[in-house]
């Protein structure tokens, strides 16, 4: 290439970049929306107005507008810089109509939206969703009165079915959850607890005879303790269950009156009559609906569709077409093409040059890292461990044992109520014959551990073939911080970790509030324990090793790509790793981190209350030193590695040229509408977020969380909350003493709980943000 060749395509790459910068410093500002002014040529005014129209926008002042456009949509209403802004009213070709406030080109504010079902939704709106308070009325004669939150019911809400029901109470992204009251045509009524639209925890169901049923439920049916209720003052209490062998109660009859014949069975038989009406989907989500576009009278743009908060893709404008790329094509007008390439160098000012070259290089993929572990074969060090373990635990779990409620006894959680169990080789009454050395078996507080499985839904049969199936389990390479070994089921679903004794004594003082709190929490962050043993080898020694079995966070469809454990502090929190070693297995730490996590409004909100109710419980149980560990699997990349970014800085972009699997806003706006595809999203398992990097000032290397760079890519997280059995002992006080007097007490992991508490969550809420 020759050197005017080079200089023109220097200068041309200069000036696209300097154009991309501005275009971003004016979405910082404006937003993205784009929505080209009216042209000349518009049929629905005559020529003076058009004429008139053409000044107001250049001079970008406040007016009245009233157009038909290309496609036959129709907007009438007040009209600011190019975009609708004040009150206004479209209608589409499709019946559809919104009447109410806008915001450069967003529906926000107050508004009414219609379809041509004759379905109505009146009240708030915020970038093209239903959003706040607002009344929806379907067509068949079903209403809705309360709370949204993009597009669907959150908060308190009032429901009137077109049969006749009613519901008043809360909702979570669509469906009722929390307290709420269900009332049938007939007058019957349930008041009480409810989880994903169903009937679910503790409440109370009346019949109109004044019959009732007072206790727990699952799915829709009792579950769990109760009493029924005649109205002639019998009562039957015991324990109700769609399984005859876990039903067990007693009748109470009143006086010589008594229901003698009646079945607990029966019960449930009655209840299925009463069904929760599901209640009439949204048509066409206001979101959904698209803006024409206008065409520009100062220069003719491809015509591009937006959506109606006015989301669009930001590219460069500037043409270039006139521009000769190659120095035989310069001609006679190559003088003035280098002169105007000149003038647009100069013009690059000291603060534009700087933002180039601070401007962060493009992301790879890390290396994907080797399995993790060495597989523990014969001859390893640890295998007649590994064949101990898997024998105690085969023991253990396969033991035959009566259905039990989840609402345990105090005694259940004692210390004391462990389980020794002595395995000879050759066997005994209780445990078969093996080839490995002779051990004992010791199980701590079985009945609590064996619920919280059941309370985690963990099947009894997989849990024992993955801990102690044919395959091995596979060793980590090295112990973690605290000296304790970590072993993988080849499965990945487990993890095995070996305990000190004062972890082990952390773990079962806290085990009552660790098991009321994760009942209370269905989605609770905090790590899941499934069993807590010690394995005694026979010899001189004596030697005990006791372990925890916990789920492998990190068990996921979801390939991670980064990984990070997050603390909140400062000192020594980076990888000591060089940048060639990272690979996809290194855990990074809260100086590597390069990311702000973006999640869904409604998805940010239960994150935040989650952690709130964690962080409460750790600090209630004087834990300290845990950590947010987190994986990030990006969505898009190239063929050669690099992470494609999203393009966007709204909270889902649009473009009709998307060229990956990404959360994309048509595939937002389809989930929203269909509330039962939520519940294939569970808090920290697949979240769907946006992550935008930052970097931080070369002057301040301890920033915690570094300064937005507007550069996203669209990953799914998976997170949780891990290291919950370090207590602020004796040894950590003086740990924070000693590091105190040579560094800011402040940037230190060992500080008081609810020091480390209130400094964790400060951290975790400026990494997590609200997508708006």
């Amino acid at each position: 290439m020759s050197k005017d060749q080079s200089y023109v395509l220097k200068a041309w790459e200069v000036t696209v970049r300097k154009t991309q910068q501005a275009k971003k410093r004016a979405n910082s500002v404006f937003g993205t929306v784009s929505v080209a002014p009216h042209t000349d040529n518009d049929t629905t005014t005559d020529e003076n107005d058009d004429e008139t129209t053409t000044n107001r926008s250049s001079s970008e002042e406040f007016y009245h507008a009233e157009r038909v456009l290309p496609n036959g949509d129709y907007y009438t209403g007040q009209w600011y810089d190019n975009f609708p802004h004040g009150h206004g009213k479209y209608l589409w070709t499709d019946g559809c109509m919104y009447i109410g406030d806008w915001y450069n080109g967003k529906t926000m504010g107050n508004g009414k939206f219609g379809w041509p079902s004759g379905a109505t939704y009146e009240g708030e709106f915020k970038s093209g969703y239903m959003d706040g308070i607002g009344t929806y009325t379907g067509p068949s004669g079903d209403a809705y009165k309360g709370q949204w939150v993009m597009n669907l019911k959150h908060g308190h809400g009032v429901k009137s079915f077109a049969n006749g029901d009613a519901y008043d109470g809360e909702w979570r992204r669509g469906l009722q959850e929390g307290q709420g009251k269900y009332q049938w045509s007939d007058g019957s009524y349930y008041i009480g607890e409810w989880k994903n639209g169903t009937i679910c925890g503790k409440g109370s169901f009346v019949w109109t005879n004044g019959n009732r049923y007072d206790g727990f439920w699952d799915e829709g049916f009792p579950r769990g303790n109760g009493t029924f209720k005649w109205d002639n003052g019998s009562f039957y209490v015991g324990h109700w269950s769609k399984d005859p062998e876990e039903m067990n109660g007693t009748y109470y009859p009143s006086g010589n009156e008594g229901n003698l014949e009646w079945d607990p069975k029966d019960l449930f038989n009655n209840l299925s009559e009463y069904t929760i009406c599901s209640g009439e989907r949204v048509p066409t989500l206001p979101s959904q609906k698209k803006l024409s576009v206008w065409n520009s009278s100062k220069r003719i743009e491809k015509p591009r569709r937006t959506s109606v908060d006015g989301r669009v893709s930001v590219g460069v404008d500037r043409a270039f077409e006139k521009m000769n790329m190659w120095g035989n094509e310069i001609g006679e007008g190559g003088v003035d093409m280098r002169k105007e390439l000149d003038a647009e160098l100069m013009r690059l000012d000291a603060e534009g040059i700087q933002s180039l070259k601070s401007s962060p290089v493009p992301m790879k993929l890390p290396k994907a890292g080797r399995k993790q572990g060495e597989t523990i074969s014969k001859g390893h060090r640890n295998y007649e461990l590994m064949l101990n373990l898997q024998l105690g635990i085969r023991h253990s779990v396969g033991r035959q044992a009566p259905a039990a409620s989840l609402d345990l006894k105090p005694s259940a959680f004692d210390p004391k109520d462990k389980i020794w169990r002595r395995f000879p080789r050759e066997g005994t009454k209780y445990t078969p014959p093996h080839q490995s050395t002779e051990f004992k078996w010791k199980d701590y507080c079985p009945l609590v551990f064996r619920s919280l499985r059941k309370l985690f839904k963990v099947d009894p049969a997989d849990y024992m073939l993955s801990i102690c199936g044919n395959d091995a389990l596979r060793e980590l390479s090295s112990p973690g911080k605290s000296g304790s070994f970590f072993y993988l089921t080849n499965d990945d679903r487990y993890m095995i970790k070996t305990m000190k004794k004062s972890e082990t004594k952390v773990l079962l003082g806290m085990l009552a509030a660790y098991y009321n709190h994760v009942r209370a929490f269905e989605n609770s962050l905090v790590i899941r324990f499934f069993g807590l043993h010690c394995v005694k080898l026979n010899g001189p020694t004596q030697k005990k090793v006791r372990f925890v079995i916990m789920g492998n966070l990190f068990c996921s469809k979801y390939s991670v790509h980064r990984r990070f454990d997050l603390k909140g502090s400062s000192l020594g929190r980076t990888t000591d790793k060089p940048e060639s070693e990272i690979d996809s297995n290194t855990i990074l730490k809260d100086l590597d981190l390069n990311f702000i996590f973006r999640l869904q409004k409604a998805w940010y909100q239960e994150f935040i209350r989650q952690i709130d109710k964690d962080c409460e419980f750790l600090e209630q149980e004087r834990i300290m030193d845990y950590s947010l560990l987190v994986g990030i699997h990006f969505r898009e990349a190239s063929v050669a590695g690099e992470l494609i970014p999203s393009g966007a800085r709204t909270p889902i972009g649009e473009s009709e040229e998307e060229s990956g699997p990404r959360l994309s806003r048509a595939e937002v706006d389809e989930l929203l509408s269909d509330p039962s595809r939520w519940a294939s999203i569970r808090l920290g398992t697949n979240m769907p977020a946006r992550a935008e990097r930052t970097m931080r000032k070369n002057d301040c290397e301890l920033q915690l969380v570094g300064e937005p760079t507007g550069e996203f890519y669209e990953v799914v997280m998976i997170f949780g909350i891990i290291d919950i059995l370090q207590d602020y002992d004796i040894s950590k006080k003086l740990e924070h003493a000693y590091k105190s007097i040579q560094y800011d007490p402040s940037s230190i992991s060992a500080v008081d709980p609810r020091q480390y508490s209130r400094r964790f969550r400060d951290f975790i809420f400026k990494v997590f943000t609200d997508d708006n």
